[in-house]
């Protein structure tokens, strides 16, 4: 954990939510205080199922501050992921693919799944929906083994789910992913989510970093 008059980053565990759900299970929310020793402003968050960096605002200047650096794009995200399949990518690609609202609280690409084209080391859409939103991945093949792909993913833009969403709809789902992928599927299993946060870049602030837990993997 790091901590300092501004800020708290600290290592989410895979599988504890951030904030209360309807389950009634504990959730960090309840603990934070504890943790960064006053009251918290939350700054971003991470899915119940990724692990990874965390931060935490100590006042509401600092939240505001940080805030607008996400929503402007200046923070470098950096994520691992174990996805199925052998990418045959040589080194680096990109995701650019819209998204927008799907059924059931799922989000998807923001067009039909025939429009997706691949164009050597880019993926993207030949027909769009109006209301998708652009949506960004760069990633990088870091290992292939086991029939799974590892990945350095960093997104370039925030949207929810969007890096699950954005390598499900490529043919390549996160391992563990039960709402995007094929739960039944041998090479979907995993005890959980294959999604890591592994590094964030904060203007004024420096890099933050979570080590690799040893579940991931």
């Amino acid at each position: 954990m790091y901590r300092d008059a501004q800020l708290v980053a600290l290592h989410k565990p895979a599988g504890i939510s951030l904030l209360a759900d309807r389950s009634g299970a504990p959730c960090l929310w309840d603990e934070l205080p504890a943790l960064i020793e006053g009251k918290p402003y939350l700054v971003h968050r991470l899915d119940k199922g990724t692990s990874g960096v965390l931060l935490v605002a100590r006042d509401q200047p600092t939240q505001s501050a940080l805030t607008r650096a996400f929503a402007g794009r200046r923070v470098g995200k950096f994520y691992l992921a174990w996805v199925t399949g052998t990418m045959t990518c040589t080194g680096t690609g990109t995701i650019d693919l819209p998204l927008r609202p799907g059924r059931k609280s799922r989000y998807r690409v923001a067009g039909p799944r025939d429009a997706i084209v691949r164009r050597g080391e880019r993926w993207t859409l030949t027909k769009r929906d109006a209301e998708g939103v652009d949506a960004l991945t760069r990633f990088r093949v870091l290992a292939r083994t086991r029939g799974r792909t590892l990945l350095l993913l960093a997104p370039r833009t925030g949207r929810t789910h969007q890096l699950r969403v954005h390598l499900a709809w490529i043919g390549h789902p996160i391992v563990g992913d039960s709402l995007y992928g094929r739960p039944g599927a041998p090479e979907q299993s995993a005890a959980r989510l294959m999604l890591h946060c592994h590094r964030l870049v904060l203007p004024g602030h420096g890099a933050f970093r979570a080590a690799i837990p040893a579940d991931f993997g």
